[in-house]
């Protein structure tokens, strides 16, 4: 001991005096939670649940230098075991101090070299953090206009694949709705690229992650057209094929995405096992000049890709507009779309708050639940006012804006995930109550806006 390298203490110091600074953000697993009073995990497990789905543009903040000192969920963790695995910060755990958590490495029992690569790792970290958030946040819209658009041309895809007019699995005037095919995709993809994979996905970058499961995946699903053809069906007497349409449909997409969850992890185990089980690695750099420089380089790409996309479908909808054609409706959703995904994200910020100030019912989602109802209802006005206007200018309009504005405001994809979070956590009641609550909230609100005007004017 007295014989010991000053330089190799200097730096093992130097090494313990930064690891100390940034061990209180690190992370313990809830696998330690047993010392936690019973309210305390339950409220954990609540607001985890809420935000499986999507948190909205607190997933910049929580990247960055200040720590929140919230709960998130554990991707990762429920991909690998099926089950709702929240991690938490050591500011959530203070008012247990006395319990005895395993937050940081033992640091006397490792070698030099490791304490220098664990500091490494966490400068790498905080100075991954100091790219400016105005970057980071303009590049995460784009990506979720972008992908916005991309899901709203499947989705239009997918309806007239299995529409009457090829295939015949869907139809109008059928419980298996002309959505219903999109919305099963959708969740199917969901449980690759939404909870599988998204780690994965995240490691390359963040924004690429949001686009892809909050904007691809969130548009290419619909919740407020599916709420509309069960008020079609219902406004028509047909209330017994409205009613298999709202049971078949959660059925189906509750199903899709476990389908997709295990698939998923099938093939992760494969390539993990074909690759000698190396992790994805980043191809934002290391340091904050390459970062910075990758990120500059992908926004610029997708605003280059919007505005190409915008000026196309510009040209295209000033063509086709006065045909009332549905093509009109795709190039004028398009157009719109992406403000939809947009309020649909920052309405995700709501996920896991709870209400008023004690936070009441953090279990459900209510960013989710206000973007799906609040598009079922302007969803069924436009309808309404289809059916008193009767003119095709109002009818090219208001279905543009129904199928792209509405479509990508609405989503099934992140509310079946948290659905099916909420069924594997300890409450699997909340994921019936939330579902129940969402669908009769909207049908009731639609009916009252579309069935009862229609029933009343006795409109066709």
């Amino acid at each position: 001991m007295d014989h010991q390298n000053p330089e190799l203490e200097s730096r093992r110091s130097g090494s313990f005096g930064r690891l100390s600074a940034v061990s209180s953000s690190r992370r313990c697993s809830l696998s330690t939670s047993f010392s936690l009073p019973r309210h305390a995990d339950d409220a954990i497990e609540s607001e985890s649940v809420s935000e499986v789905g999507d948190i909205g543009d607190r997933a910049l903040h929580s990247n960055r230098v200040s720590a929140s000192g919230r709960s998130h969920f554990s991707l990762e963790n429920f991909a690998e075991n099926g089950a709702v695995v929240p991690v938490l910060d050591d500011n959530l755990l203070q008012p247990y101090s006395d319990a005895s958590f395993h937050v940081a490495p033992d640091l006397e029992n490792l070698s030099p070299l490791s304490i220098d690569a664990m500091v490494q790792n966490e400068e790498k970290k905080i100075d991954e953090k100091e790219v400016p958030w105005l970057l980071e946040y303009t590049t995460c819209l784009l990506s979720l206009a972008v992908f916005g658009i991309l899901g709203i041309l499947v989705r239009y895809g997918l309806q007239n694949l299995f529409g009457p007019d090829v295939i015949g699995a869907t139809s109008d005037r059928s419980y298996m709705y002309p959505d219903l095919p999109s919305n099963m995709v959708g969740s199917f993809l969901m449980g690759w690229f939404g909870v599988v994979f998204k780690p994965d996905i995240m490691k390359v970058s963040d924004q690429l992650s949001i686009g892809l499961s909050t904007g691809f995946l969130g548009s290419l699903t619909t919740f407020s057209g599916w709420n509309q053809k069960m008020l079609d069906l219902s406004v028509n007497g047909e209330w017994v094929f409205a009613v298999l349409g709202v049971v078949i449909g959660l059925f189906l997409v509750a199903y899709s995405i476990i389908f997709g969850i295990e698939t998923a992890k099938g093939l992760k185990w494969l390539l993990q096992k074909r690759s000698n089980s190396r992790p994805l690695c980043p191809c934002f750099g290391d340091s904050t000049s390459h970062k910075y420089s990758c990120l500059t380089t992908f926004m610029v790409m997708l605003l280059l890709v919007l505005a190409l996309l915008w000026s196309v479908f510009g040209a295209l909808e000033k063509r086709e507009f006065d045909s009332g054609s549905s093509e009109a409706q795709l190039f004028l959703a398009c157009m719109v779309g992406p403000l939809g995904v947009w309020i649909r994200w920052y309405l995700a910020r709501l996920n896991g708050r709870g209400l008023g100030r004690d936070a009441a019912l953090k279990w459900m989602p209510f960013g989710t639940l206000a973007a799906n109802v609040s598009a079922a209802c302007v969803m069924a006005a436009l309808a309404t006012l289809k059916k008193a206007v009767r003119s095709k200018e109002c009818n090219t309009v208001a279905s543009g804006v129904q199928l792209g504005l509405l479509g990508c405001l609405s989503t099934v994809s992140t509310f079946v995930a948290e659905f099916h979070a909420m069924r594997e956590s300890k409450h699997p009641w909340r994921a019936y109550a939330y579902a129940a609550i969402t669908i009769v909230v909207s049908f009731t609100l639609g009916t009252l806006i579309y069935s009862v005007p229609v029933w009343v004017r006795g409109y066709d």
